[in-house]
């Protein structure tokens, strides 16, 4: 057998370039013993070619600085649902309903709301570590999640109330005379509301009627946020003013009380809905727009788009809920002493015969049902078996604040009521 060498030339060649590559890579990696340091790479050392690929985003890795979580926000959207949410984010309903049930903050989660926003924060493989909401203006619900155990807390934020008043003088509407004085609609009806056990403010309200309230403005951080309460305020209708405070007892628990202590809500209503305008008053010689005939129109005709609400004007039991071709859908309510109210015409009822009802509770919505030529309500109120004006009968009145409350109720009421009639006095004075 013969063996082939190779020639020596060749072999010394093959020798001396393995040298310079052991001694080219030596040079690169060598650490200087004296400064026991790294030898910084030269700029051509470095030219290599990567693969050419984006560049992932800290949020794309799951890093939000230096902490590797995945931070995520919702905005709520009309009809979603938490349980919806929960699914998109991969998160499973056992956590959910392990959350919900936890104690009484949590369950304050499963009322989210259209708007609201919910963080989450997510480890890199989608585990749930922290959840954050705002259960309210002023607090914000915290959910921690940690080696399977939940705990809650809640953080309010601080709040500052500014005391604000306003005042003005009706000339076409009070809405028109609310926003001249730069009130929102809202508290527009928010001052009416406080009024409505004596006055009916579409069928009383005149030319000339003047207001005037003292009420709360709230801040958050130094900005407005929103208004508060009507803490004071007075109505001057047909020349006779109603006065009203906001009172609150021991308990916290807070209403609008007369200057005598006696409370603004009473057993009934003035008019049991939020209406546009009336197009029939109490007559007993009215003529029937259909059948042309005098008979006696024992109510009052709230003139309504169809579908607006019809409250209860007083407590009580529900003693008929039906419909026949003269009154259409109606309701008729049974009250203590005697009193029974009516309400016809409805598009539909909301209550069953039998159905006990709160006073401002929805019972039906307006319609055009039975004997009627356009939508509204035809409403009656009935004092053992006679038919009175729903306008001016007499309505109970309320229990004053008991004897141990009045001194504290009046050392409150005075300085606002003297107030009130400071910013009265322009008005007054113009009219």
């Amino acid at each position: 057998m013969f063996i082939q060498r190779q020639p020596k030339a060749k072999k010394l060649v093959i020798l001396v370039m393995a040298l310079f590559v052991m001694y080219a890579i030596s040079d690169i990696i060598s650490v200087d013993a004296d400064a026991h340091t790294e030898r910084p790479l030269s700029q051509a050392s470095l030219d290599i070619q990567l693969p050419d690929r984006p560049l992932l985003s800290f949020a794309e890795r799951g890093l939000v600085g230096s902490e590797q979580f995945i931070h995520k926000a919702v905005t709520v959207q009309k009809g979603q649902t938490l349980s919806g949410i929960f699914t998109d984010m991969g998160l499973s309903q056992a956590l959910l309903l392990k959350i919900a049930h936890f104690n009484e903050d949590s369950k304050r989660l499963v009322k989210v709301m259209p708007g609201n926003d919910i963080h989450f924060t997510l480890t890199p493989e989608g585990e749930l570590t922290q959840l954050r909401y705002q259960a309210s203006e002023f607090e914000e619900l915290i959910i921690h999640h940690d080696m399977q155990q939940i705990s809650t807390e809640i953080i309010t934020h601080d709040q500052q109330i500014r005391l604000v008043n306003a005042q003005g003088v009706i000339s076409n509407s009070l809405f028109g005379a609310g926003k001249a004085a730069g009130l929102t609609d809202n508290m527009v009806m928010k001052l009416a509301n406080i009024f409505s056990w004596d006055i009916d403010f579409v069928l009383e309200i005149r030319s000339g009627d003047s207001f005037s309230l003292i009420y709360e403005q709230v801040y958050k951080n130094g900005d407005y946020l929103t208004d508060g309460k009507i803490l004071a305020a007075s109505f001057t209708n047909q020349g006779k003013t109603y006065e009203a405070v906001y009172y609150e007892d021991a308990d916290g628990d807070g209403s609008y009380y007369a200057p005598d202590g006696r409370a603004m809500k009473k057993a009934f209503l003035r008019a049991p809905l939020n209406f546009s305008y009336i197009s029939s008053n109490f007559n007993p010689k009215r003529k029937h727009p259909i059948t042309n005939r005098v008979k006696a129109h024992r109510g009052i005709d709230y003139r309504a788009p169809t579908g607006t609400p019809v409250y209860a004007a007083g407590s009580g039991r529900v003693i008929e809920a039906a419909y026949n071709k003269y009154n259409g859908n109606y309701v008729f309510i049974q009250h203590p002493n005697g009193i029974v109210t009516k309400y016809l015409h409805f598009s539909r009822k909301a209550v069953k015969k039998g159905a006990r009802v709160k006073q401002g509770q929805t019972i039906g919505y307006v319609g055009s049902t039975g004997l009627s030529t356009a939508p509204h309500l035809h409403y009656e109120f009935i004092y053992n078996g006679v038919h009175r004006n729903p306008r001016t009968v007499s309505l109970p009145k309320s229990k004053p604040l008991s004897s141990d409350l009045m001194t504290d109720f009046m050392s409150y009421a005075t300085p606002l009521l003297s107030q009130l009639s400071h910013l009265q006095e322009p008005l007054v004075a113009a009219n």
